[in-house]
């Protein structure tokens, strides 16, 4: 299948490493050229030059903040006439709701809800006065089902799918597609951060941390970056145009419901 992506430019955020690399990795194995960014120049870098070489393609980088006005300048320069965005950031960290504060919950908001919709806003009207645009949110599957202990993403999150369920019927007439990827648990260093929680609390190994979530998960596994990189590539491609603000649950089954 022809995914149609061969000249089209990609601003993919935080996709140094976990779902963000394989969302970069999908759209250059499809021939897209890439924005890439993350905070970390470094390992950011690397993993520029390791797509370059695999797959040909041109690949900028921009280590910035996006969550900051001036991280964003920067970034939105680089990415300028992109025709896809993927917007991706790491989920606050787990607690109970009586630990967080305002300032804590404004973290949140800045990073998972208006950072990306500050991209949207900024690079939304070049897409439409081109008449074809793709944008991919990775949100989570707590949007779909609540986790109790990330309070803090469940919130942020859901908030950022309400905004994308309006506006993408808005822009759909303009052939610009927005929809959300809800990951649930994938083999990236949130995972590993996650169980290593769960370790400490519960007092067992890392192994059997794994063990007892992947127990909950119907697939009996983790997903792999590559997978959800393919998904993300498939909503990205010229085959993708009627699927219009939609959530969807790449979560291997894991969260149990009918619709």
């Amino acid at each position: 299948m022809n995914f149609g992506l061969k000249g089209k430019r990609a601003l993919v955020c935080a996709s140094s490493r976990g779902l963000g690399l394989g969302c970069a990795r999908a759209l250059a194995e499809e021939g897209a050229d890439l924005v890439m960014n993350a905070r970390g120049q470094s390992v950011l870098e690397d993993a520029a030059q390791t797509i370059r070489d695999e797959f040909g393609v041109q690949v900028e980088t921009v280590a910035t903040d996006v969550t900051t006005e001036e991280g964003r300048a920067s970034l939105l320069k680089a990415a300028e006439g992109v025709d896809i965005l993927v917007t991706n950031a790491g989920g606050p960290p787990p607690g109970m709701w009586h630990d967080w504060d305002r300032e804590d919950f404004i973290r949140a908001l800045d990073a998972n809800m208006l950072a990306p919709i500050a991209l949207m806003k900024a690079l939304l009207p070049g897409m439409m006065d081109r008449g074809w645009g793709r944008v991919v949110n990775i949100t989570s599957q707590s949007v779909k089902a609540p986790v109790p202990v990330l309070g803090l993403s469940n919130s942020a999150r859901a908030g950022l799918t309400g905004y994308v369920a309006g506006t993408s019927r808005q822009v759909a007439g303009s052939g610009v597609t927005i929809n959300n990827l809800l990951p649930g648990i994938h083999d990236t260093d949130r995972a590993e951060a996650l169980d290593r929680g769960v370790s400490e609390k519960e007092g067992i190994s890392m192994e059997e941390a794994r063990a007892n979530r992947c127990a909950t998960i119907p697939t009996g596994r983790y997903g792999t970056a590559d997978e959800f990189g393919a998904a993300c590539a498939f909503l990205c491609s010229q085959h993708a145009g009627f699927i219009v603000g939609q959530n969807i649950l790449l979560d291997g089954g894991a969260v149990n419901a009918t619709l």
